[in-house]
């Protein structure tokens, strides 16, 4: 069977042959994943961050070691369960002296951040305390930060706050008040 297409004899087959060639051509949709967008993102990152792998010692003693800038900005750490999934709770005991750890979980990754302080120059450690889940054991995470301090200058405030002869004098100061009596 011929049929005129635009004044040409085209059979249906060839017509067939050619759909089956374009349909090919189509890209199939590609299947999305949709999370929210992370709620922690927009905090200021340091200007320095690395963060060797987790390595885990034979008494199952993970460590992890990070080189940070204190220049008040924050190095992450994506933790996951043996198996996957974010864990079910967690803590810093002890908690760095000379910086913030904060945990929190999202995209089912429990995240690490750490922030040293501002200026300072040295080390700093921690230990982190991840519960997988109740009845289960936690694992636990000693985190070895190397904080450098190149470039960062400890702002200083405008205003030096004077002394004051209060501030100066240890006796105490009190005040009595007395009212007149009324007298009719």
């Amino acid at each position: 069977m011929l049929v005129r297409l635009f004044g040409s004899a085209i059979s249906l087959g060839s017509v067939f042959a050619a759909s089956l060639l374009l349909s090919g051509c189509v890209q199939k949709p590609v299947v999305q994943r949709v999370i929210p967008p992370n709620p922690f993102g927009y905090q200021k990152l340091s200007a320095v961050c690395r963060v060797s792998p987790v390595t885990t010692a034979p008494d199952g003693t993970m460590s992890v070691n990070i080189a940070i800038r204190s220049d008040d900005g924050l190095c992450a750490l994506s933790l996951q369960q043996t198996g996957g999934g974010n864990y079910a709770s967690f803590g810093v005991n002890p908690a760095p002296e000379h910086g913030k750890a904060f945990f929190y979980n999202y995209d089912n990754h429990t995240y690490l951040t750490y922030t040293a302080e501002t200026a300072y120059a040295g080390s700093d450690t921690f230990t982190a305390e991840l519960v997988a889940g109740p009845g289960k054991k936690r694992d636990h995470l000693v985190a070895h930060i190397t904080v450098d301090a190149t470039g960062v200058v400890a702002a200083k405030p405008a205003v030096a706050p004077a002394a004051t002869k209060a501030t100066r004098s240890k006796r105490a100061v009190r005040h009595v008040t007395h009212r007149r009596a009324k007298h009719r």
